[in-house]
This record gives C-alpha cells, structure tokens and sequence, in this order.
C-alpha cells in the first residue's frame, strides 16, 4: 500500500495551480493526480445508478411490511373511489375508472402510512452516511518524510479537508480511490506544521 496525501479544490483550475506548486517543490508529475469527486450518492457505482442496491434501510425492511399498507389502501382506494362516482349515477366504465384510480392513491396512501407507523421504518436501521464532500481533489503518492511537504504545500494553494489515505499508486494515479469512504484528516499536518512554522 502507498501513502497518499489529498485536498479538495472548488475548481480545476485552482486544483492545476496545486499541481503546478507540487512540481515546483519538487514532486514528479506521476506522483501527483487530480480528478473530481461527485456529489455523495451520485458516483454511479452501479448501472442503475447511484451508490447501492436500494435506499438506505430498505432492505432490511421487514418482508410484506409495505406490501399490507398498499394492499388495504388500494382496497379502501377503490371502494371510496365507485362510492364517490356511483353517488353521481355514473356509468360503468366511469366506475371502473373511478376504481383505478382510487386503488392507485389508495395503495399510496396505505404505503406512506404503514412506514411511518411504528417509528419510522428505516430510520433506526445503520445505514453509511457518506462524509466527502464533492469537488476537484488532488492526490500526491507520499513518503514518511515528504507527506507534511505535500500537505503543506497543498495547504498554501488553497486546499480543503486536508487526508492521509493509504492505497493503490499505480500508473500515476491513485487506483483504489473509493469516495464512499470516510476520508481521515491529517492532523499530524495541523499540529506538526504549525510547530515547525512557529
């Protein structure tokens, strides 16, 4: 595994400029990358899109759990929906219509009230909340020695939420780059810099 240094810039350009102050400190260009990070929930780690199978919480949702909710409102839907229509004298394809369309809201209407009945399903249940923000981030392959270099410099050209990571470096590019992941602040950078700068 390598160790990895990284900031968030608003924009490319600011992200190049970095870049630019790396190399001018020394730092080789296959050692510096910089990509941007979708917003949380749009890295499109599936095909369907999005970040997981389904919604937070919705899988571990007890099994007919919804399906009762829209089984009675459709029910209840549909009844209210010819009692309404059939007050006014209305013909038979009117009423079966009227059916349709109040199974539809009715089934609805059940689903939304049995998920919040009984404290709100899902929302007891653990699900990640993804912490990275999104932006341009520059990535600088590091050693021991160099890392508060890298960090600092970073620091100086504008750089936000200052990371250590450890992964993959390979081909000039950091390769096992997850944004899902939590990214673990360089505090030793904080406390280290500013001792060194006092």
């Amino acid at each position: 595994m390598s160790l990895i240094v990284a900031a968030r810039f608003t924009t490319f350009p600011a992200a190049e400029d970095a870049a630019q102050k790396l190399f001018n400190e020394g730092f080789v260009e296959e050692d510096v990358t910089l990509f941007f990070v979708n917003p949380r929930g749009q890295h499109a780690r599936f095909a369907t899109g999005g970040d997981t199978h389904s919604e937070p919480g919705a899988r571990e949702a007890p099994k007919g759990y919804h399906r009762m909710g829209v089984t009675i409102g459709a029910v209840a839907g549909a009844v209210v929906g010819v009692a309404i229509f059939a007050a006014f004298s209305a013909s038979l394809p009117v009423l079966l219509i009227a059916a349709g369309v109040g199974a539809y809201l009715g089934s609805w209407v059940g689903a939304m009230a049995r998920a919040r009945e009984g404290g709100h399903v899902g929302h007891h249940l653990p699900f990640h909340e993804e912490m990275r923000a999104s932006g341009v981030l520059v990535a600088v392959h590091v050693s021991p020695d160099n890392q508060l270099d890298a960090a600092r410099v970073l620091r100086e050209a504008g750089g936000a939420a200052i990371e250590r990571a450890s992964g993959r470096w390979q081909q000039g590019r950091w390769a096992d780059f997850d944004p899902r992941k939590t990214p673990e602040p360089l505090n030793e950078f904080s406390n280290e810099f500013s001792e060194k700068h006092a």
